[in-house]
């Protein structure tokens, strides 16, 4: 039986889904995290990991280079483990967050959102498949290359961190913190497929001024409402033009690799009155190489000229704000040790090539590749068409799938003694 074979042996496929149901029972909205990673903390530790856990101070980040910005500004747990190698060798960083989105109207759920309720080979609930089903593969994989007796040359530090929905602030945290290594695997939901790049994201908030008038003489008013339309058909366009001309050879097949969009929309201030201010706020993506600021500057000036093309807008200008944390685009080649590891962990556990790919989100990734220095890739069960849905769930096969495919990236990217 060769080291291969002895992992998957090892994988206790049980406990991989114990140990998400658990997760997946504390709820963990970015900001309340400490609860899930309490159970984290105690499960490296079980595997014998050395185990950081502390309290950052968004305050104190703020003056650091390269922070990314957060709205919940509350110190939480933020764990690391680390886990000696028994000879020189790479470091590997394997990260996941523990924070997840809100659950929404509970009562649209089929399944409870923290119920971890297991369905015809599916685990449901909030953060299943964005992203505690990549944490649970992590752990699973250090726990089938313990079982095995396998030692690694190098070491491995794997990362729990808040706030990833909110910027970053848990990864950029444990990076200033000295939690560092040659490679990294993400482990957002990628449908199993090895996804070395992502695009940016950056936050807009677009004021409109109209006039109010009472409903029963609207005409006597400007509906705020009304003059946002064209401004909309504007971003609309924009939205066309950037993903016909801005491509990527990891985003062949994909509609819209660079989608904006509008999130937030508040009107009014009463049914019979005409709306005298609108606030919309939304993303746009931002393509491989591109930089933020021409993506700002292309949503602005697709604004103004919007604006110039209406009478009232052109005396009432709209008002563009960039708002909230910013996702910078980033992309590993795909010959990096890290990224060949993985892809070929991934070809030998499933016996079939690897797919790779691009992200149309932003992630943590960006903290370690553009700021830190340290290649890497996303790699995790689940799919982002499922995080931030109702009925959020992750297949327990893929679960497995990666946790196997993780156990072996490991190894080949530390090696063994």
């Amino acid at each position: 039986m060769n080291w291969v074979d002895s992992l998957v042996r090892q994988l206790d496929r049980e406990a991989l889904t114990q140990m998400l149901q658990a997760l997946v029972r504390i709820p963990s909205v970015t900001g309340e995290e400490d609860a899930a990673q309490e159970e984290v903390i105690r499960i490296l530790r079980d595997l014998n990991g050395k185990v950081d856990a502390w309290r950052p101070d968004p305050e104190e980040l703020k003056s650091q280079p390269h922070f990314p910005g957060a709205r919940i500004l509350t110190p939480r747990l933020n764990v690391a483990a680390t886990f000696s190698g028994a000879a020189p060798g790479p470091t590997l960083v394997l990260n996941g967050h523990i924070d997840t989105v809100t659950a929404g109207d509970e009562h649209r759920w089929r399944h409870p959102p923290f119920g971890g309720e297991v369905a015809d080979g599916k685990l449901y609930g909030r953060g299943a498949s964005d992203m505690k089903g990549g944490l649970v593969a992590i752990l699973g994989a250090l726990g089938a290359i313990r079982n095995a007796g396998c030692r690694l040359r190098g070491a491995l530090c794997v990362q729990s961190v808040i706030g990833e929905e909110d910027g970053g602030l848990g990864t950029f945290a444990a990076l200033a913190r000295g939690h560092r290594g040659d490679g990294v695997i993400v482990c957002e939901p990628t449908r199993l497929e090895v996804v070395p790049a992502h695009a940016g994201v950056t936050l807009f908030r677009i004021t409109i001024t109209g006039r109010a008038a009472h409903g029963a003489v609207r005409q006597e008013g400007v509906s705020a409402f009304h003059a946002f339309q064209p401004i909309h058909e504007a971003l609309l366009s924009l939205e066309r033009r950037r993903n016909e001309t801005l491509r990527h050879p990891l985003y062949e097949g994909i509609e819209l690799p660079w989608p904006l969009s509008i999130g937030l929309v508040s009107a009014g201030t009463w049914p019979s009155m005409v709306p005298e201010t609108l606030i919309a706020e939304g993303r746009i993506g931002v393509a491989i190489g591109e930089r933020i600021a021409e993506a700002r500057r292309q949503v602005e000036e697709a604004v103004g000229h919007a604006a110039d093309r209406d009478p009232w807008l052109a005396q009432h200008s709209p008002k563009v704000e960039w708002i909230g944390g910013t996702w910078e685009p980033t992309e590993t080649s795909r010959e990096q040790p890290v990224v060949r590891a993985l892809s070929e962990a991934l070809t030998q556990t499933t016996s079939r090539p690897a797919v790779v790919r691009g992200a149309t989100y932003g992630s943590d990734l960006r903290l370690f590749t553009n700021h830190f220095g340290i290649p890497g890739t996303h790699f995790g069960p689940g799919d982002i068409r499922q995080a931030h849905f109702t009925d959020e769930y992750v297949a327990i096969a893929e679960v497995e799938a990666a946790a196997f495919a993780l156990a072996v990236a490991i190894v080949k990217f530390c090696g063994s003694v």
